[in-house]
């Protein structure tokens, strides 16, 4: 048995994705040297790490797959045919097409062939209950990779796609192998996993590994490679195309099928590729006489012929401004982000893709007024691309704004660092009662305590969170300032610390939203009759002082004489 194939991997890319289907942000990898795969096969070859040995839809595959000998039929219609794939599978297929598009446009994918292989690869998720978040209730595992009648690929991501901690597996709608995913995990509905098990991520990252080395799948010869860099079977490819062709003819979506409810095509309808035509012969030239010879002149010297020069390609980004941006929670980042795109030649790039996109954020910061985590913005006629919109979340910390385009052989990659710092609270600049008896006097009889007395901190008539005020008990001095009293000396209302201590005056707890101090209990427990001062005062010398009439406890009544 040969060795499994591996990829020669030189570069890493991301793809752009459009604000159409606002969906696909992933990372990829460019293949510029690709021998055979191992992303998926159809039937068992001598090469293959996969088998339909799998108890999957693939077990209903036709007869003339399974048999090169005999050429799949033209025309297929009839059973899932023309109009039959489920509603989630086409519209991951489509948006892995946009979302290659944006990034690789010269790769013209189409998204018929992501329908081909995800036809002949799981019949669509067919059968494993296909959810619309593109998940499936059912895994979609091939056969354990342990050298015997497959390849030996011992266990590369510790079973975390394919369930098996030992040996990997072929997992999901596209049939990839966990070592395959970790160079073209995709996310292809934007939750910001990569997931091969999720038919979106899984097309999105099939169709960028269709397009590796900057193939161009409109032209004939390099879609052909492309399908069998992803099965090295002959068999294979004409099934592909196959099916590719008659989603081109038509395909409209239907309704998820169940799990379990596997679609079971007719073994006479499967799609065979369009035959090319045949050419005609070309007639061969009658014989002419030898025309009697001439002396031939001495040939001058043929001049060099010109090297065609080089396209400029986009060679870097070059930040503009700071690259540190700061602003306040919940408020808009007033220094727009940008950059400049730049042509090898050192011409600016202009109408270049370059994507925005936020990163290890700790803040809730977002772009827009949708609440996007990422834009793709063209650079204009001086190569200039600049991020409007992006607001600052409700939370104080960090992310980092990177910034992101793409050549054919490289990621250009620029890095903003976002700081986004607590909002001030509101100053205060009134206190006032707001307790049940706030029109009325402070008076507690002696020997009782005070109850349930509430302030709210204000600032321009709203609720000031966060005001930090101190209670005390507070007496004028000779020049008629309210100064603290002398604890040792005071025989005055006291509260009780932390600790229980009698304290004459305590810090309290900031105001919450609400802007309300519920002030602590205050004991008169051996304190004389009187009128007693209590200061509220916050640190910005906000105050209120209220008065506290302390009144005698009533004489007991002596009992009548009998």
């Amino acid at each position: 048995m040969k060795p499994l194939h591996r990829h020669l991997v030189n570069t890493s890319r991301k793809v752009l994705c459009t604000a159409a289907l606002a969906a696909s942000l992933t990372t990829a990898a460019v293949v510029t040297n690709t021998s055979t795969a191992d992303a998926g096969e159809s039937e068992p070859t001598p090469d293959s790490p996969q088998a339909t040995d799998r108890g999957d839809a693939r077990l209903d595959l036709p007869d003339p797959l399974a048999d090169p000998a005999v050429p799949p039929t033209a025309g297929a219609g009839a059973g899932e045919g023309a109009s039959g794939i489920p509603a989630t599978a086409l519209d991951a297929y489509k948006r892995a097409e946009i979302s290659v598009a944006a990034a690789l446009p010269g790769c013209k994918l189409p998204w018929q062939l992501l329908a081909g292989i995800g036809r002949v690869e799981s019949v669509h998720a067919s059968g494993y209950g296909l959810k619309n978040d593109g998940y499936t209730e059912k895994p979609i595992r091939g056969p354990r990779l342990d050298g015997n009648g497959f390849a030996e690929v011992k266990d590369t991501d510790k079973g975390e796609f394919d369930g098996d901690a030992v040996y990997d597996r072929a997992v999901g709608p596209m049939q990839f192998i966990p070592s395959t995913w970790a160079t073209w995990g995709a996310d292809g509905n934007g939750d910001s996993k990569r997931d091969p098990n999720n038919i979106y991520d899984a097309a999105l990252g099939a169709g960028l590994y269709l397009c590796a080395g900057d193939r161009n799948l409109s032209d004939q010869a390099q879609l052909d490679r492309a399908i069998l860099s992803y099965n090295n079977s002959r068999e294979y490819v004409n099934t592909v195309v196959g099916y590719m062709q008659q989603y081109q003819n038509g395909a409209t979506g239907v309704p998820n099928p169940p799990a379990g409810n596997f679609p079971v095509p007719p073994t006479t309808t499967l799609p065979t590729p369009k035959p090319a035509p045949t050419p005609t012969p070309t007639p061969k030239p009658k014989p002419t006489p030898t025309p009697t010879p001439t002396p031939t002149p001495t040939p001058s010297k043929p001049e060099e012929p010109q090297k065609p020069t080089p396209t400029p390609s986009l060679a870097k980004l070059e930040l503009l401004g700071s690259a540190g941006i700061k602003a306040e929670a919940g408020s808009a980042f007033t220094a727009v982000p940008r950059i400049k795109a730049v042509l090898s030649d050192g011409k600016p790039a202009a109408a270049k893709p370059i994507l925005f996109e936020l990163k290890d954020d700790t803040t809730g910061s977002f772009i827009g007024t949708e609440g996007k985590t990422f834009l793709v913005v063209e650079t204009d006629s001086e190569g200039i691309a600049a991020l409007p919109g992006l607001k600052a979340g409700a939370k104080a910390g960090g992310f980092t704004l990177r910034v992101a385009a793409y050549n054919t052989e490289a990621q250009l990659t620029v890095n903003f660092t976002g700081t986004v710092t607590a909002k001030p609270a509101p100053v205060a600049d009134k206190l006032a009662r707001t307790d049940a008896g706030a029109d009325k006097p402070l008076e507690v009889e002696a020997g009782k305590s005070l109850k349930g007395l509430e302030v709210t901190a204000t600032a321009q008539g709203k609720a000031a969170e966060g005001t930090q005020v101190t209670a005390g008990l507070v007496e004028k001095n000779a020049d008629g300032a309210w100064v603290p009293v002398d604890p040792a000396k005071s025989k005055g209302p006291w509260f009780k610390d932390k600790d229980g201590a009698k304290v004459t005056s305590l810090l309290l707890a900031p105001t919450g939203a609400d802007g309300k101090i519920a002030l602590p209990e205050l004991f008169t427990t051996d304190v004389a009759p009187g009128t007693y001062h209590l200061r509220l005062i916050t640190k910005d010398n906000v105050v209120l002082v209220l008065d506290l009439k302390i009144t005698a406890a009533p004489t007991p009544t002596a009992p009548p004489a009998s």
